[in-house]
């Protein structure tokens, strides 16, 4: 029989656990109310997770508990007793977003498992390394991360394995089926920034499924745009994927090194998991005995349980992730319209393979300019055709899809209502001066045993037969037990209430169970030892983390921050540098072409070094890293002329210290720092952290009080100017006409509203802004008194005037600030307005004011 690796399907309600238990999970996933990242699935309460947890235990089947948000300041106490209870209920292991909710599982519960949540945006060696020294013991890697890519990742880990590198075995998770995000997950910030509803926090609304329109235009001598026009695309949902599958290579990937297959759908029915679970479990039995091959039916079962399209994703290298003509359920294509009869409302559809639809399933219609659903009532035949009363006119030759079906709803129920656990007992029955003892041994060889609270007496009439005990003895109806064997020394003299027996085997199952959940969980030494550790962390917020308007600027608690600029050209370097900035962070824009790239870039940094003079010129890596990046940019650092590295990922981290270990490194804000636990987990060997665009000025003032107490504290900065990255995709949007890309052109996407900034960088991945531009200059004040060590201005993407007069505007606002005058204010509002006319976009506050919606304190 092969190895196979986990099947790991989705519970997002008790309704889901049962069906993906009863289809044959090896695993299951699920969240409790807080801390999961999928806030709006039904969840678990803290009563129902422990209930579920030992449900699936019964059934041998692992629970992880998904605590893959963000975690702000004020929740570390919350999240640390969260991860004591789930250990302390027997959870296999927690899946983690937040690098400082890991360091307090790592402190509270060692013993806790902890998985890397895709989340996390790990997509390369380097990331999943370092998640090894960080003590998880497995990666869900990036969905844009491909077979090549892990087979690769396996062989260069073992390789450091074999040369004696301190470095865990760790494990590897990939998502097999379900949705696909457009962004990167954990880099996705585009629900966030329209409506204060973070995919960080669990609370996507999922803007990706939206119709945009792609426009053109050109640059303005800012970088806004001028003269746009919408250009000529057949597709609206521009950033919308197709559903993830690769059930019909799943042989490939059992063949792979991963350890375990994600199926996605938290979000789902209960009958999508159990229709989709049973598929992938029957296939990689068959696949175990060496006689599997994909079957139509199967194929045609996971597209009627819900599909945009199937794509085989980045996994296995498609080119088809995208989705682009529609975002919803299409169902399977049954047939086409072959005439309306507009007197009885009445279509005829041609049937185009052997599906036929039944009362009660659902069918949408389908052509330019309509779209139409409907639920099957009365159902006709004539002439061939299936006739069908609709609501509305439908052309000839519209498309008919099933997007619901009564028959496979039914399979569901059946696979939910089949019960798969099944664990055996040999029951044993002795008497002990007329009490009965019953015991059962398990298939482990333990045994349980429990002794009757009464006593049989001599019958004086009918005694009771060995029959009608065992008979009582085998009744295991609605539990997980069955019996296999009964043995009993009983010389049928004796009686006793069949009532009584049955309570006695109601008390030794009970206690079976118990054992059966109890050998999951920790002993109980071990819990108050996590408690005790819980006690003495203390991790109450620090009392200097109040509003950032409690002290004045130039007051003790306030500092003056160093002013930062993010460039991507050499003009806007030089910008930068007249306009007063004190340190750039240089990422440069090569273009398309492979040819001498690092001739290039090394070429493009000696000159940014020689404008910045006495200015630090730090090298900006991208914000995604896969191999290809790595193997260009190590050897470059042998000669770059930089004062220092930054990153914004955690594979970008150890793979920059292996390079150059006497290079200063600084991270940017893709490594979503939120706490002050955060920050003592990549500080060292970080020296400048830039904090999340997600806190408030409440939050960020706790981080910051709060990160001050650590025995080394970095310097911390925030991006207080510029349109905000909300998303970076694997994707190349399309550009009409021939997809050739120029950085000095303008392209946007815009909704009913808002137009957001598109760019393309060296590796044709799409990156996306925000159609407001953040500003906090008007807010300099707060920022001293948060007591921040820098801020910074994005001026990527735009002009050498724009980094200029933007530099100079938020010099001029930082000295004010420091001088504190009475007419400070006003100042600040004149300056504002004086960059108003450089913005791109109106102009926002971003989250620093109001927080997210589902901030409360």
């Amino acid at each position: 029989m092969r190895r196979l690796p986990e099947l790991l399907a989705p519970a997002g309600s008790p309704e889901a656990l049962e069906a993906a238990i009863a289809a044959g999970a090896d695993a299951v996933y699920l969240s409790g109310k807080r801390f999961g990242a999928r806030k709006f699935a039904a969840n678990f309460d803290e009563t129902s997770l422990a209930r579920a947890i030992d449900y699936a235990h019964l059934a041998s089947v692992k629970v992880y508990v998904t605590v893959n948000t963000l975690i702000r300041e004020n929740e570390l106490s919350d999240v640390a007793e969260y991860l004591l209870r789930l250990y302390e209920m027997g959870t296999d292991a927690v899946l983690l977003q937040d690098l400082g909710a890991s360091l307090l599982a790592s402190r509270i519960v060692p013993e806790l498992e902890k998985h890397a949540s895709t989340q996390m945006t790990i997509h390369n060696r380097q990331g999943a390394l370092w998640a090894a020294r960080a003590g998880f013991k497995r990666v869900v890697l990036a969905r844009e991360v491909s077979l090549d890519e892990i087979k690769e990742m396996e062989r260069e880990m073992r390789q450091e394995q074999g040369k004696g590198a301190k470095s865990q075995r760790i494990g590897l998770e990939v998502f097999v089926h379900g949705a696909l995000c457009y962004s990167y997950s954990g880099q996705c910030l585009l629900s966030s920034a329209i409506g204060g509803r973070s995919g960080n926090r669990g609370m996507c609304a999922q803007p990706c499924r939206k119709p945009y329109v792609l426009l053109k235009g050109e640059k303005d001598p800012y970088g806004r745009p001028l003269s746009l026009s919408a250009q000529p695309l057949k597709e609206r949902f521009l950033i919308s994927t197709r559903d993830l599958c690769v059930y019909s290579h799943l042989d490939r990937i059992v063949r792979s090194p991963v350890e375990s297959l994600k199926i996605e759908g938290r979000m789902k029915s209960p009958e999508y998991v159990a229709i989709v679970t049973g598929i992938y479990r029957r296939a990689l039995d068959a696949i175990a005995r060496g006689k599997w091959s994909p079957t139509p039916e199967d194929e045609r079962d996971l597209a009627l349980a819900f599909n945009r399209d199937f794509t085989q994703g980045h996994l296995l290298g498609a080119r088809d992730i995208m989705g682009r003509e529609m975002s919803d359920n299409r169902g399977v294509l049954i047939g086409s319209v072959a005439a309306f009869d507009a007197q009885r409302g009445e279509a005829a559809v041609r049937l185009s393979g052997p599906l036929c639809p039944e009362k009660g399933d659902g069918l949408v219609f389908l052509a330019p300019g309509q779209e139409m659903g409907l639920v099957v009532g009365k159902i006709g035949h004539k002439d061939g055709l299936l006739r069908l009363m609709t609501p509305e006119r439908v052309r000839p030759g519209t498309k008919v899809y099933l997007t619901g079906s009564t028959a496979l709803a039914k399979k569901a129920q059946e696979i939910i209502s089949s019960t798969k656990t099944q664990i055996a007992l040999d029951l044993s029955i002795t008497w002990q001066e007329g009490t009965p003892l019953l015991q059962a041994r398990l298939e482990d060889g333990s045994s349980v045993q429990v002794k009757a609270e009464f006593r049989m007496e001599k019958a004086k009439n009918q005694p009771i037969t060995r029959q009608q005990i065992e008979s009582q003895m085998r009744r295991m109806g609605g539990t997980p037990f069955f019996v296999r064997k009964i043995s009993m020394d009983y010389a049928e003299d004796l009686f006793a209430p069949l009532g009584a027996l049955n309570q006695l085997r109601r008390d030794l199952l009970e206690k079976v169970q118990e054992t059966l959940q109890e050998k999951w969980r920790p002993a109980k030494e071990k819990v108050e030892r996590a408690r005790d550790t819980l006690k003495d962390m203390k991790l109450s917020a620090p009392s200097s983390s109040a509003a950032p308007s409690s002290a004045p600027p130039g007051s003790a608690g306030s500092r003056r921050p160093s002013l930062a600029v993010y460039a991507d050209s050499l003009e806007t370097v030089r910008g930068a540098i007249e306009g007063g900035c004190n340190r750039v962070y240089f990422e440069p824009v090569l273009g398309w072409e492979e040819k001498d790239r690092a001739i290039k870039t090394e070429k493009m940094i000696e000159e940014a070094k020689a404008i910045c003079r006495d200015a630090q010129l730090i090298w900006k890596w991208p914000k995604i890293t896969h191999a290809d990046f790595f193997k260009f940019a190590g050897p470059l650092l042998a000669v770059v002329m930089a004062d220092g590295i930054m990153v914004e990922n955690v594979g970008a981290l150890p793979a920059a210290m292996d390079a150059r270990p006497d290079k200063h490194l600084y991270g940017a804000s893709g490594l979503n720092v939120c706490n002050h636990l955060t920050v003592q987990a990549l500080a060292p060997p970080l020296e400048l952290l830039t904090l999340s665009p997600e806190l408030s000025a409440r939050q960020l003032a706790r981080t910051v009080a709060a990160s001050r107490l650590l025995p080394k504290p970095p310097r911390m900065e925030l991006m207080v100017q510029g349109n905000l990255e909300v998303m970076v995709a694997g994707d190349c949007m399309p550009l009409p006409p021939k997809g050739k890309y120029d950085p000095k052109e303008f392209w946007g996407l815009q909704d009913m509203r808002r137009i957001f900034p598109l760019r393309l960088d060296d590796n044709k991945r799409t990156h996306i802004f925000n159609s407001a531009e953040t500003c906090l200059l008007d807010l300099m004040p707060d920022i001293f008194t948060i007591g921040l060590d820098g801020v910074a201005l994005d001026a990527r993407g735009r002009t050498q005037e724009y980094a200029r007069q933007m530099t100079e505007n938020y010099r001029k606002a930082i000295d004010l600030t420091e001088k504190g005058d009475g007419t400070l204010q006003k100042d600040l509002y004149d300056l504002k307005e004086a960059i108003r006319p450089l913005t791109l976009g109106s102009i926002t506050h971003g989250h620093f004011i109001k927080g997210l919606k589902d901030e409360l304190s």
